[in-house]
């Protein structure tokens, strides 16, 4: 989970076959796939009234389908006191919430939403060959929000602007470019866990960061390239993807691992993808959001409730 998590209320506890399928993007071929893991993960939260306590609404990230991952749901406990729930999308699309709502607690009452998916999740093995993948010359609208700015991922700045120039400019061959942006985070950005987020331009100053500024830096530098990238969040973690085209013009997205052993176009991450961006408009909340944070909101309360947020796998 991202470092920067917003919760309003209460503290945070850490506690289909993948063939065939498209993503959002309607010319997006899936990469090439490995054989499918299926695990069961659970999802959830639980809070206590410390006082009477009405209309408390949490909010929670859920897996959702990507060319690798098909997420079904198991099954979904609820206390009484809590509502029907709903899921929504998050815009533009790369996140999905479900949406917990108690009308009412008494003082040290609780109520639970414990959430169980089913994850089939398959190894991306990357492409057969390399040297024909190119970066899109006229990308359209899907695409347009992985190469401007973001949260803590400063494109525009000059000092980056500048390092991108630098790095592409011996190759117009758009694998060779990626790699290269992605060798060099990795030989100048030293690995250092950091509880806080400093975003790229910092991790870019400083020269060490963790998964999270290293991911944002190599995506910065890669959009100052005119590749599309993003952000790709799972339990704990997260890694970038970057999105290239082939000879006829159809386009793909590689993931790969900035922080950690050495991966470059391909994954074989197990946990399961909660959410792929890193600049999410979300309901309620000023300005784009680096990442769908779980939340919990309360109109009246004597004193603020307790939350307890699950996320676990099962083990088999």
């Amino acid at each position: 989970m991202p470092k920067m998590q917003r919760l309003l209320l209460g503290t945070f506890v850490v506690i289909c076959m993948c063939v065939g399928h498209r993503s959002a993007m309607a010319d997006e071929p899936c990469p090439r796939l490995g054989d499918p893991t299926i695990v069961r993960w659970q999802i959830g939260v639980r809070v206590t009234a410390t006082g009477a306590c009405t209309g408390i609404v949490a909010t929670l990230p859920i897996p959702m389908d990507w060319p690798e991952q098909q997420v079904r749901l198991v099954s979904q406990e609820a206390s009484p006191q809590v509502r029907p729930l709903t899921f929504q999308t998050v815009p533009p699309g790369g996140a999905k919430q479900v949406v917990v709502t108690i009308p009412r607690l008494a003082a040290g009452e609780s109520a639970q939403v414990v959430l169980t998916f089913e994850v089939t999740k398959c190894a991306v093995l990357g492409p057969e060959t390399t040297d024909d993948w190119s970066i899109p010359e006229r990308p359209g609208a899907a695409l347009r929000p992985y190469l401007g700015a973001s949260p803590m991922i400063e494109t525009s700045h000059p000092e980056i602007a500048r390092l991108a120039s630098e790095i592409g400019a011996d190759t117009t061959d758009g694998w060779t470019r990626a790699r290269g942006i992605y060798d060099w985070v990795r030989a100048n950005i030293r690995y250092e866990f950091d509880p806080q987020l400093r975003g790229a331009l910092t991790a870019l100053r400083v020269g060490h960061g963790d998964c999270e500024e290293m991911t944002s830096l190599f995506i910065a530098l890669c959009r100052g390239n005119g590749i599309p990238a993003r952000s790709v969040w799972i339990p704990g973690h997260c890694y970038p993807e970057f999105y290239l085209q082939d000879p006829e013009g159809r386009g793909c997205w590689f993931p790969c691992q900035a922080a950690g052993a050495e991966a470059f176009g391909t994954m074989t991450e197990q946990r399961p993808i909660l959410q792929k961006g890193d600049s999410f408009r979300v309901a309620g909340e000023s300005g784009p959001k680096r990442y769908v944070a779980e939340t919990l909101r309360a109109k009246n309360c004597v004193a603020d409730p307790r939350v307890q947020w699950l996320s676990r796998r099962l083990d088999d």
